[in-house]
């Protein structure tokens, strides 16, 4: 007699979802920038977030990063619910965002930058009577994360303002992965670059990425959301309009829902993710 194997499929595993927004809210006096918006971050995943103009993706943006709070709905972080009052909540929380104004300080070191508003003090008296910085270690860790990062700088001494456009926002993008400890927002990364230096900041995105921390890419640079994303969140209208899978999709398609030509219900299920 020949016995017969039973093959048990294993039940699929749902995502890890590490940052979630539910029902969000956000009014501007008459108008209605936010109107029961979802948001949905996976671990280990770049999340692109695109938008016609006015579709409430900047609105949604500042609410997770807390630089606004919501009128209406909640933000969950690995489950638990969360609420910003301001960004340095959120930055404690361990979310990090890199604007497009890149905030750095183009006189002072690439050190420096790293460590502005978090400086490390010497230790004893020297630290917590006279606020000496310890430049030496701050020096170090600085070496240390843009070599992980493999962020190709000659010396982490010279003035940011030395630095390529590409380069000074691979600071900012450094200095946001050094001390994220869950989710990066970056913010139109890529604006005003040209293509090589684009394409490095994309490639930096990348290896964020890889490290761990899963990534929310806001961008009106389609190619480069492509090249990039695993999923796409589309906006409109306030609201959360599809996710989208970009492997699966075309891009004037997704184009095409972002701009309401399209209904997300007539794409195959193999577009939504």
């Amino acid at each position: 007699m020949s016995a017969v194997l039973k093959v048990v499929e294993q039940p699929a595993q749902s995502p890890v979802i590490v940052m979630q927004a539910k029902g969000l809210v956000k009014r501007y006096g008459h108008v209605t920038a936010l109107d029961g918006a979802d948001f949905e971050l996976r671990a280990g995943e770049i999340l692109a977030v695109i938008g016609d103009n006015g579709a409430g993706k900047s609105s949604l943006i500042k609410c997770l990063s807390g630089a606004t709070v919501p009128d209406a709905g909640e933000i969950l972080l690995d489950g638990t619910p969360v609420h910003f009052k301001s960004p340095i909540d959120a930055r404690r929380a361990g979310i990090e965002t890199v604007y497009q104004d890149l905030a750095v300080a183009p006189a002072m070191t690439i050190a420096e930058n790293l460590f502005l508003g978090r400086e490390i003090r010497r230790a004893g008296v020297l630290g917590s009577l006279l606020r000496m910085l310890d430049k030496r270690q701050m020096l170090a860790q600085s070496t240390a994360r843009m070599q992980d990062l493999k962020v190709g700088i000659r010396s982490m001494t010279q003035a940011v303002e030395t630095l390529s456009g590409g380069q000074r926002q691979c600071v900012a993008v450094a200095r946001a992965a050094a001390f994220a400890q869950h989710v990066v927002i970056m913010d139109e990364p890529t604006a005003a670059l040209g293509v090589k230096e684009g394409n490095m900041v994309l490639e930096l995105i990348r290896r964020v990425r890889d490290k761990g921390l899963p990534v929310v890419l806001i961008s009106h640079n389609m190619p480069h959301v492509f090249e990039v994303a695993d999923r796409i969140h589309v906006a409109r209208l306030g609201k959360r309009a599809a996710v989208l899978n970009p492997k699966k999709i075309h891009m004037s398609d997704a184009v095409a829902v972002m701009t309401g030509a399209r209904a997300p219900e007539s794409l195959p299920a193999e577009c939504l993710a």
